[in-house]
């Protein structure tokens, strides 16, 4: 049994960033059971609030406006503690958004090889950002033009590939 879960509650949020197909979501449900903490999935979140789907919302109102979207929800779910955020692919790549990550959380990087996520997501047609782009090649230049960000932005880096859930989540709770 983990040390994290005999503590009771954190004084801090748990919050899992990386490239779309990393694990963000199931990461958070495998450690919201181990560690009795409230998941908030923020692009689920954003799309209960909207009553629309992330590519209706992108179609619609842009990259920016949902963007924004994301900034307001984290500046929101800061003021709490003891919930794990997981944060669309995208999140972290804006400076204030990070800032506000920071301010009450951990901020945990899941990363897999290209290879990797296009098979998680390859029939995944709920993505706009991969929209036309579902190659290994395509998946490793977006990936790429991300890193340097996800990699500022972590306090910790677990790769997930190759990896069950549990030894994924493991090697989080082992780390903090």
């Amino acid at each position: 049994m983990s040390q994290t879960k005999n503590k009771g509650s954190l004084p801090f949020n748990l919050i899992l960033i990386g490239f779309m197909g990393t694990g963000k979501s199931t990461v958070a449900r495998c450690l919201g059971k181990k560690c009795a903490m409230e998941i908030i999935e923020m692009d689920e979140e954003i799309v209960r609030r909207e009553q629309r789907s992330i590519p209706e919302i992108f179609q619609q109102q842009g990259e920016a406006y949902f963007r924004n979207l994301e900034t307001g929800l984290l500046k929101e779910l800061q003021k709490e503690t003891n919930k794990i955020i997981s944060c669309g692919g995208g999140a972290a790549l804006r400076a204030e958004n990070v800032a506000e990550m920071k301010k009450n959380g951990k901020v945990i990087l899941l990363t897999a090889e290209p290879q990797t996520i296009l098979n998680r997501v390859k029939y995944d047609n709920s993505r706009p950002i991969l929209k036309n782009r579902k190659t290994v090649a395509d998946i490793a230049e977006l990936m790429e033009k991300r890193q340097k960000k996800y990699l500022a932005a972590a306090d910790l880096v677990i790769s997930t590939d190759n990896k069950n859930i549990g030894q994924i989540c493991e090697d989080i709770l082992h780390a903090l």
